[in-house]
């Protein structure tokens, strides 16, 4: 089930965020004041709302002492190129962004491809809450609280070839309807991607809401990835394409500056970027007198994911 709500109601107007809505009162509520468009084969568990909250999210431990930044925060602070290179840009040009009907296409070396509805992605998965920390390489930082699946749970129904070695994920490409991509200052679409290690990890999330809503268009709808213990800009948004790959694809910022950018994007206070430190961050929101902090290998998941890369060079596979 999907229900569309006009893009311009401002955040202050949604539903209190502490107020989980039973699902019974949000299918009523919204059908009285949204309209509902009956999409065949999702699960009414996985209704989705636009600026609507979510029903039937599990909470998790994930995240369990860490405090979350603000909703205003999570969503007028971002990195998302197709709407503009500003921080606040995303907030405010994306409005107009409808993600909805969307399509995602399978490709490359798995048994099962083709062209895939939201519907068809999301129907199976039952969605949970991680609270997260994000680090970008402009060091700063978040805790937010994500709403998703593993992303491994998705890739596997698709029954990836041996072959298949790494996948790529790229963003939508529609300049008319992100209005970023007009201008080249990279090579669009947004491409990304993981070794297949990586992203069925546990950790590895495929993100469909924030803060118990589905997500803002700033912050990706209708899906991302969140890599938590990358750099941010691996966590790709708006994602349309999924191709199960032989060799690793040469991602955006690779492309765009490879001596800064590499594949695997690792959080390492150890390997600064070459026009700043990578050793210390700001949490966005603190006061801009207050201290950085000391920033941890993997974001502080090290215990989870270092296994992942034993034996390598990491300042040389950065």
């Amino acid at each position: 089930m999907l229900i569309r709500r006009p893009s311009d109601i401002r955040p202050s107007e949604i539903t209190d965020k502490d107020l989980y809505l039973t699902r019974r009162r949000f299918l009523r509520g919204a059908a009285a004041t949204a309209g509902v468009l009956i999409a065949g084969g999702l699960d009414s568990r996985l209704a989705f709302a636009r600026g609507e909250r979510l029903a039937d999210v599990n909470k998790t431990a994930y995240g369990k002492g860490e405090t979350p930044n603000s909703y205003e925060d999570v969503t007028t602070y971002n990195n998302f190129y197709e709407f503009g290179t500003g921080k606040s840009d995303p907030s405010r040009n994306a409005g107009d962004f409808n993600p909805s009907p969307w399509s995602v296409r399978v490709s490359g070396e798995a048994e099962v491809t083709g062209e895939f509805t939201l519907e068809d992605i999301l129907a199976p998965h039952a969605l949970e809450e991680r609270i997260y920390r994000l680090r970008c390489v402009e060091a700063w930082s978040m805790v937010i609280p994500w709403v998703g699946f593993p992303l491994g749970d998705l890739l596997k129904r698709f029954r990836p070839l041996s072959s298949a070695r790494y996948v790529e994920f790229r963003t939508l490409y529609d300049p008319k309807r992100m209005p970023g991509q007009r201008w080249p200052v990279l090579d669009w679409p947004y491409v990304e991607g993981l070794r297949i290690d990586e992203a069925v990890h546990p950790l590895t999330l495929m993100a469909v809401g924030v803060y118990g809503e589905v997500l803002p268009n700033q912050n990706g709808a209708p899906m991302r990835l969140v890599v938590p213990w990358k750099y941010g800009f691996k966590s790709i948004k708006s994602i349309d394409k999924i191709i199960f790959r032989e060799s690793p694809p040469k991602s955006s910022w690779m492309k765009a500056a490879p001596n800064e950018y590499g594949f695997y994007a690792n959080v390492n206070p150890e390997v600064d970027h070459p026009r700043w430190s990578q050793k210390r961050e700001r949490r966005i929101g603190a006061g801009v007198f207050d201290s950085k902090v000391p920033t941890k290998k993997f974001n502080g998941y090290g215990e989870q994911v270092a296994s992942l890369y034993s034996g390598m060079d990491l300042a040389r596979h950065f």
